[in-house]
């Protein structure tokens, strides 16, 4: 009998090594970023992948394009979508802060002004903050880099994704609050999980254990070369 194949959306970006990676080690789909190229869809006898921008895959999912997609957390706060939200996938890490140029008075929230301004790409979910913890905020919704927005006097801070903080360092910027953690999640289209239970959540069964594998310890160069 034919396997039947499920399509997966993928983002593009900053995460697509870490979701080939998870397809590779659930063994799913074995591919590498050289491998795909160009390529926006590339099939396998049991399953379909589509790449697309990573603020894409909650509408491809949503809408049946694709039966499961790997997104970002913070994505997924913007684009709240009709969609289930099922592993944490476990890669990706980094967290949304509030950041203020480094010579700021600014630091915790008895130091902030009546209406803060701040300079965004998540305007949905800073503004839901900022409204949970009291504080009366001015959203500058900017899709550039905003980094450059309190340097210039036009805010006086912005909320940003960061990971290690370098960008930010090398910006002059200090980070005043943080308001999420965000890594790889995957999420599933509700009527495929209802009408292709089998073959979507034996998928899901097998991307949750690969998120739930411990990392495997790097091995040194010399001790690789002697096995």
């Amino acid at each position: 009998m034919k396997k039947e194949r499920v399509s997966v959306a993928l983002p593009t970006g900053a995460l697509l090594p870490g979701a080939l990676k998870i397809l590779g080690r659930a063994g799913v789909a074995r591919l590498s970023g050289a491998e795909l190229g160009r390529q926006l869809l590339v099939d396998r006898p049991a399953v379909r992948v589509i790449l697309v921008r990573p603020a894409d895959v909650p509408a491809y999912v949503d809408h049946g394009a694709a039966d499961l997609g790997i997104v970002g957390k913070d994505v997924l706060w913007e684009s709240p979508g009709a969609h289930y939200e099922l592993v944490d996938l476990r890669f990706g890490d980094c967290r949304l802060v509030l950041a203020v140029p480094a010579s700021s008075k600014l630091a915790g929230p008895e130091t902030w002004p009546p209406l803060l301004r701040v300079a965004t790409k998540y305007p949905r979910t800073t503004a839901s903050w900022f409204e949970a913890h009291g504080q009366s905020v001015e959203v500058v919704r900017l899709h550039g880099s905003v980094e450059l927005a309190p340097q210039v006097g036009l805010v006086d801070g912005i909320v940003d994704l960061t990971a290690s903080g370098r960008t930010l360092r090398e910006n002059k910027l200090r980070i005043a609050a943080i308001l999420g953690s965000s890594t790889a999640r995957l999420i599933a289209n509700q009527a495929s999980l209802k009408t292709r239970t089998a073959a979507v959540q034996s998928l899901v069964g097998r991307l949750r254990a690969a998120a739930e594998q411990p990392a495997r310890p790097r091995v040194a160069a010399s001790q690789a070369a002697k096995q």
